[in-house]
């Protein structure tokens, strides 16, 4: 692996990301469910190799081991664990040329980053593993700023479709799926977070036990979001597809009863106490 293949070069200056914000950004306000688009072969190919080349195995750091029935998946967001490459890469999807490409593309003005990764960093799912539809909180817990835009790295090579995995997108009752997105490598998604855009992929993986699903997850706020969009906030909002029920009263207090400032307030109990981490569920 090339550890210089990021080193003083910057990704994002490349012209050819403002033409791509330009060719797609009617193609994202048009999105159905809700607003979306997919990006294929994103990342210079070099660059999403060494990615790859350096994410982490399951038992390879200390994960954060999420399983319940709403979702069985390994989340990171220490980037102290993350490899130089996929580092200096986190760095530049924060960065302004970044920023303005991802405003370009959705519409959305004065976007911002963070850098502390909440619910976001390297997510990995095993076998068996999922991830129930949602709507992803809206108010980060410590800056309370108001998440807008989610973006997907996918890293999967020679993924199949009956590995299944797919980033599926629903509507507001969650009775239909408007766009399933198979998690190919270099296949980037973005989309609009509001209280009922639906996603997740809520099947179980049926890849091979040697196989994972890898991806980067980052989320962008802002200062403040239109008044259609209020509704107050919340921590994720999980809801069952017709066939589903999701039940016990720990999950159902969590869901109900559980705003982010309470999620803030056990975060610093356990930074106190602990000198630890509690993430935020996404």
């Amino acid at each position: 692996m090339d550890m210089n293949v990021l080193s003083n070069r910057f990704v994002f200056d490349d012209p050819k990301y403002t033409e791509l914000a330009e060719q797609n950004s009617a193609n994202y306000s048009k999105g159905s469910p809700f607003p979306h688009i997919v990006l294929d072969n994103f990342l210079p190919v070099d660059v999403v190799e060494a990615v790859l080349n350096e994410f982490p195995q399951p038992g390879g750091i200390d994960w954060h081991n999420y399983k319940r029935q709403t979702e069985i998946k390994l989340v990171c967001a220490d980037e102290a664990k993350f490899g130089p490459v996929t580092r200096q890469l986190f760095y530049q999807f924060h960065s302004l040329p970044f920023l303005r490409f991802l405003e370009k593309v959705t519409g959305i003005e004065n976007l911002i980053p963070d850098p502390a990764l909440r619910g976001g960093g390297l997510h990995q799912i095993r076998r068996g593993g999922l991830l129930k539809l949602h709507a992803d909180f809206n108010q980060h817990d410590a800056t309370f700023l108001d998440r807008r835009v989610n973006i997907l790295l996918y890293l999967n090579k020679d993924w199949k479709e009956d590995y299944g995995g797919h980033l599926e997108l629903w509507d507001r009752d969650a009775k239909h799926c408007g766009k399933k997105i198979l998690p190919i490598f270099n296949r980037l998604a973005i989309f609009s977070t509001t209280s009922d855009s639906f996603h997740g992929h809520p099947d179980p993986l049926n890849c091979p036990e040697d196989v994972t699903r890898k991806s980067l997850a980052l989320y962008y706020y802002t200062n403040g979001r239109p008044k259609r969009e209020a509704e107050g906030s919340h921590t994720t909002i999980f809801k069952a597809r017709p066939d589903e029920r999701f039940s016990g009263v720990v999950w159902r207090i969590g869901q109900d009863f559980a705003p982010p400032i309470l999620w803030r307030g056990a975060r610093k109990m356990r930074e106190r106490y602990f000198g630890g981490l509690i993430q935020k569920r996404d």
